[in-house]
């Protein structure tokens, strides 16, 4: 048995992937940073923009704002991944990020609702919008590059840096909440101390605009976009025309999503108010308990994502549909009632050690699927309606559950979803072996 001898050349290849990598993901941490310090600060700015009424009534108003923004994501999956499959993932990239920081600075600079009254939620729900319409894109068009510019072999590997730095952008949205907890009062955070999240977040997008024009443009792309030059080939890149001719496709990527997307925004979002309000424990214990969660759910996804390289995708995945179906109601039902934090830390770890399953691979799953010159949009517009049409309003039908006393239908109907997803693994085939990313169809 020989051993393989890494050449300089195939040693500079390396380097270059992982400096994309690293350039990519950065950028996608921080606009996830933006997107998530929404919902890690509601409970503080809450009151500003919704005067009056109960906590929980206050909760369902920004949520349902969280749900609009969503409502934007397939507009945004739409749009930069046509850009995506027509100008490039650079560009797009590049475009995503700059939206998302006039979103989070039109949030840090909007006055509270006694000063400007009802124009202070309206300025609120368009920056949400505004970011709904960048993480649409991102999440299309950093699925795409992440895959398109891994090595072969290690795709699984370095496309869960996706949903590392996602997971990381959130962290960093509660880390940030946990030292302005430590440093000022609960009014101070309820008056202005919020505002800091946002305006962090604005002045990192900025710098994250810089990086991005750094990265190398993906070679797929370049290829097809090589071939295709000026004539009928260009004009089918990143069109709906070319993507309903995958209709199969489109079908996987929404049962892939459904149940993949309820379970992560409602362990990875929802928590933080549901073991508040309804387990009772301390809104600080609550952050930490998420927040270490969140730290060691971001360790396992390259290790998951490597993990698929060598048993394949499709093995993953029934992993969190029969986990995840089984599971999840014992699971939130004993959270519910415990007041251990301990116990909480536990529950919601091994909750987010089974969705683990679907978020470490669900990039790399969807872009296997698609040849490159309807990657981006393939991979972004089914994903984001279902998206929107599930993950973004798990919170809101929690929440609106709760009010009306029937908290523990929701528990069933995470569930259900999964089921759901359980039958499309069960059925669809290994993309691993039959990946558009390693066949020069286009």
């Amino acid at each position: 048995m020989t051993t393989r001898i890494p050449t300089p050349a195939t040693r500079e290849g390396e380097r270059r992937v992982v400096g994309n990598v690293l350039r990519g993901s950065i950028g996608n941490l921080v606009e996830w940073y933006d997107w998530y310090a929404y919902s890690a600060f509601t409970i503080y700015f809450a009151k500003a923009f919704f005067p009056g009424g109960d906590a929980t009534a206050q909760f369902l108003n920004t949520a349902a704002v969280f749900a609009v923004g969503f409502l934007m994501r397939p507009l945004g999956g739409w749009m930069l991944g046509r850009f995506a499959d027509r100008f490039g993932r650079r560009s797009a990239l590049v475009l995503s990020v700059s939206m998302m920081a006039f979103g989070s600075l039109l949030i840090a600079a909007t006055p509270s609702y006694a000063a400007i009254g009802v124009a202070a939620p309206i300025l609120l729900v368009l920056a949400r919008l505004l970011q709904g319409l960048s993480v649409g894109g991102e999440y299309s068009t950093s699925a795409t590059y992440l895959s398109e510019v891994a090595t072969p072999g290690k795709r699984g590997f370095y496309s869960s840096f996706q949903y590392v730095t996602l997971v990381g952008g959130q962290l960093l949205a509660l880390g940030l909440q946990l030292i302005l907890q430590s440093l000022l009062t609960e009014a101070q955070m309820g008056d202005w101390g919020w505002r800091i999240a946002f305006v962090v977040g604005a002045v990192a997008a900025v710098v994250v605009m810089a990086l991005r024009r750094s990265m190398d443009e993906s070679a797929s792309f370049e290829r097809v976009a090589a071939e295709a030059g000026t004539g009928k080939q260009a004009g089918e890149r990143g069109t709906l025309r070319t993507l309903v001719k995958y209709p199969r496709e489109i079908a996987l990527v929404v049962g892939l999503t459904l149940g993949g997307t309820v379970a992560f925004y409602t362990y990875a979002t929802y928590t933080q108010k549901f073991l508040e309000n309804s387990a009772g424990i301390p809104r600080r214990t609550v952050t930490w308990i998420l927040f270490i969660a969140l730290l060691v759910f971001a360790l396992l996804q390259p290790v998951a994502g490597r993990l698929s390289d060598r048993i394949g995708r499709r093995k993953l995945l029934m992993f969190f549909g029969i986990a995840g179906t089984v599971l999840t109601v014992p699971i939130m039902t004993t959270m519910a009632h415990t007041k251990q934090p301990v116990l909480a830390f536990l529950l919601l770890l091994g909750a987010l050690v089974i969705v683990t399953g679907y978020t470490s691979i669900n990039a790399i799953v969807k872009a296997e699927l698609f040849p490159t010159r309807i990657r981006a949009l393939g991979v972004g517009l089914p994903y984001a309606l279902t998206v929107a049409i599930f993950g973004g309003t798990a919170e809101l039908i929690a929440q609106a559950l709760k009010k009306a006393g029937h908290e523990s239908l929701f528990f069933w109907y995470v569930a259900g979803c999964i089921l759901v997803s359980l039958i499309v693994y069960g059925t669809m085939r290994e993309t691993s072996r039959s990946s558009a990313l390693e066949r020069d169809e286009d």
